[in-house]
């Protein structure tokens, strides 16, 4: 559970990406044609004559201004059509556009409310009574102040509607409404409801997050530390986006009135400001606490590190070490993009990382302290440090104040992290044993394994590059196909095979049929199995390296020896699965296949079905039907992920032999049929019937225990997970 709800957070932060992917553009122009068209700057550089008011280029730079602006004034229903598109599984468009119609009735189903309730008159002007920034014009609406609180309340919940119905089967006479077409309906259906809810809960909601953004802005600068440290230990997780968004885009970082309006969010607040700067004597410190203090340690800090591991690596390295070095501290510098270099010490080092996060917390601190107010798009590098804080003015900015504290930071940084290098010995660049090649680690070489294994999009590419290369090049591929759980590939020759390497791209096996070999993967071997055909459609018709497979799997053969040795642990709970269909249950060990009798995709039991009904074991949900009918996944209500594989070597029947009677998605009660099998035909063709039962994603601290050996009926305890403590 603890994983899944991790999961469903990284991808939640990595829906806001997108949305985010236009604020440094709209900042650009914002900060270009605010800045080139104020009359002290102006002034201030004697431009009046090119830039002045009359000039076609002042002309241009108002749009521009204007322009730049309209994307901050419109965030929440960029952030509604951004978040459904990043968390929709297919038909993104479908999606975006259901996002869109719902974040319109919601503000109107809150309109409505408003207006009933007296709150806004007849003639359109609010009442007297409510509380002055509680009520917004949202995209011509009048609707409460929800920010992109409400954007985001929209992009999640659609696509969750989304990836429930897009796939929706109607009665006949409906049939037209189903499909895609079903998600924009149920959409604008549950969002009026939605819009109605929100009149109740949302000034509750308000008075919650002015209470926390009144806790860290009373916090004072304590306060901005507590926010620098959490931010920047985030960044391993993913999780960093999920957190500070809200201070940048909502009540939580700070309410102001400018130019008349209340503006939410230090982001928001600095840029509020920045379009109305000819009245700004200074801009806010207490807005840009979010931000300013990244400026000391990207454009200075970082590198100093980066000298620091330069300076570090081994003689001979060092040349390489260098060219790698310098180049992501100048992305670090110029853009703020400091993946390269903290990924890279933090996996080999993180004692470092843990440095990184205290002296960039204390840099946010200093930058409130010190007053300066330089605000940002995406994050702290030059082009942003020069447009909104040189351009604007040291009198509004405060940004010389930079440079001296940066420069203090580049020097701790540096004698930092050369003594802890040489104390302990890290492996940063250049100081890598000699077989190992000098490079700078990204979190998605971390990552690339997992990634792989929760849903094969990551590093695609990268990732069918390698299983081309481990099944021996694309000249030694006669043929590609998978089945529920393994990417099923025909060779011409074996012996170009490498174990090690197709393990290495996440798969929990691989089994040799003279020149068939099967790598077992998981259910998400259909995306693997697609990826891999396209990059097969472009990739280079040769040989790969040949490597002695022999010799690969000899050091795994005795590295498994000592596992065998387990400690005593006492059983603290019990999760019962029972069986899908009534036949003969055996242990899985006796499956006639080695790849699920070594249990290399999950553990459970196998059972020989004498019924021609494959049953629901448990309430739960369908997960997917696989195409050939011969597979099912299964998520029980308790959270166990189970396989329900039908016989051996069945996905070569392509669909014969099975009758699906549910589908991907589908809610089921214990016992309801879920496929009908014709025993016959699948006793005649197919190797076996015999039929794995598997649980696909135990923990390290579960096991499985066989309940029944023999005779077992539909709904009948089959085997037990136990967990351990």
């Amino acid at each position: 559970m603890k994983d899944k709800i991790f999961s469903v957070l990284q991808r939640v932060g990595r829906s806001f990406m997108l949305p985010i992917a236009i604020l440094p553009v709209a900042g650009l122009l914002l900060g270009i044609g605010s800045s080139f068209t104020n009359a002290t700057t102006i002034e201030t550089y004697g431009l009046t004559s090119l830039l002045g008011n009359g000039t076609i280029l002042h002309a241009l730079l108002v749009i521009m201004n204007k322009v730049g602006s309209a994307v901050f004034d419109n965030l929440p229903l960029i952030f509604a059509v951004g978040v459904a598109i990043g968390m929709a599984k297919k038909e993104k468009e479908v999606s975006a556009l259901s996002a869109v119609i719902a974040y319109f009735v919601m503000n109107t189903a809150i309109n409505a409310m408003l207006t009933i309730t007296g709150q806004i008159l007849e003639n359109g002007e609010i009442a007297e009574s409510v509380l002055e920034g509680t009520i917004t014009s949202v995209c011509g609406i009048q609707s409460l102040q929800m920010g992109v609180f409400g954007g985001i309340i929209v992009g999640l919940g659609v696509a969750a509607l989304h990836n429930r119905f897009y796939r929706i089967q109607l009665p006949n006479a409906l049939s037209f409404f189903g499909g895609t077409r079903f998600v924009p309906i149920i959409s604008t259906i549950v969002y009026m409801f939605v819009g109605i809810l929100m009149y109740f809960v949302w000034p509750v909601v308000q008075n919650g997050i002015y209470a926390l953004g009144g806790l860290v802005t009373g916090s004072g600068y304590v306060g901005t530390l507590i926010f620098g440290l959490i931010k920047r230990a985030l960044i391993p997780f993913g999780l960093h986006h999920v957190f500070y968004m809200p201070f940048w885009q909502t009540a939580v970082g700070g309410t102001m009135e400018v130019a008349g309006q209340m503006v939410q969010g230090g982001q928001n607040i600095f840029f509020a400001q920045l379009a109305d700067s000819a009245n700004i004597a200074h801009f806010s410190a207490d807005a840009t606490r979010y931000f300013s203090g990244e400026f000391i340690f990207m454009i200075f800090g970082l590198p100093g590190a980066a000298l620091a591991m330069y300076h570090c690596a081994k003689p001979e390295k060092k040349k390489a070490a260098g060219g790698l070095l310098l180049s992501a501290a100048l992305a670090c510098m110029a853009t703020g993009i400091t993946e390269p270099l903290e990924f890279s010490f933090l996996f080999v080092a993180p004692a470092l990382f843990v440095v990184q996060v205290i002296l960039a917390g204390t840099a946010y601190m200093i930058a409130h302290i010190l007053n300066i107010a330089v605000g940002l798009t995406f994050s702290g590098g030059l082009l942003d440090f020069f447009l909104f804080g040189i351009l604007q003015g040291n009198e509004k900015t405060s940004w010389m104040r930079v440079i001296p504290v940066g420069i203090l930071y580049f020097f701790l940084y540096y004698f930092i992290f050369k003594f802890m290098i040489k104390k302990f010995d890290f492996k940063t660049p250049g100081r890598e044993d000699d077989d190992v090649e000098t490079k700078l680690y990204t979190k998605a070489d971390v990552n690339a394994r997992k990634e792989a294994q929760n849903d094969g999009v990551a590093s695609e590419d990268a990732m069918s590059e390698a299983i081309t290369k481990g099944l021996g090049g694309k000249k030694n591929i006669s043929d590609v196909d998978c089945c529920a759980t393994r990417l099923r590939c025909t060779v011409h020759d074996a012996a170009r095979v490498s174990d090690g390497i197709l393990k290495a791209t996440g798969a929990s096996g691989v089994v040799h049929k003279g020149n068939g070999v099967q790598v077992i993967y998981g259910p998400n071997v259909t995306v693997i199995k697609s990826n891999l055909e396209d990059y097969l459609e472009k990739a280079p018709n040769t040989y790969a390296e040949a490597e002695n497979a022999e010799a690969e799997n000899a050091p795994a053969q005795k590295e498994a020896e000592p596992a065998q040795e387990t400690k005593e642990q006492k059983v603290v709970d019990t999760i019962t699965v029972c069986s899908p269909m009534s036949g003969l249950a055996a242990d899985l060990s006796t499956a006639p296949d080695e790849a699920f009798a070594e249990k290399m995709m999950g553990d459970g039991a196998v059972v020989t079905p004498e019924d021609p009904y494959v049953r629901a074991p448990e309430d739960g949900e369908v997960a997917f039907v696989f195409d050939t009918k011969h597979a099912i996944g299964f998520v029980t209500d308790s959270g166990v992920s189970l396989l329900i594989h039908v016989g051996i070597d069945t996905v070569k029947l392509n669909g014969e032999g099975f009758e699906a009677l549910v589908e991907s998605g589908q809610t089921v009660k214990k016992g309801d049929p879920m496929l009908k099998l014709d025993l016959e035909y699948l006793k005649t063709h197919a190797p076996s019937v015999t039929s794995p039962v598997l649980c696909t994603e135990l923990e390290e601290n579960q096991r499985i225990r066989l309940l029944t050996d023999g005779p077992v009926k539909a709904g009948d305890p089959l085997f037990a997970i136990e967990i351990l403590a």
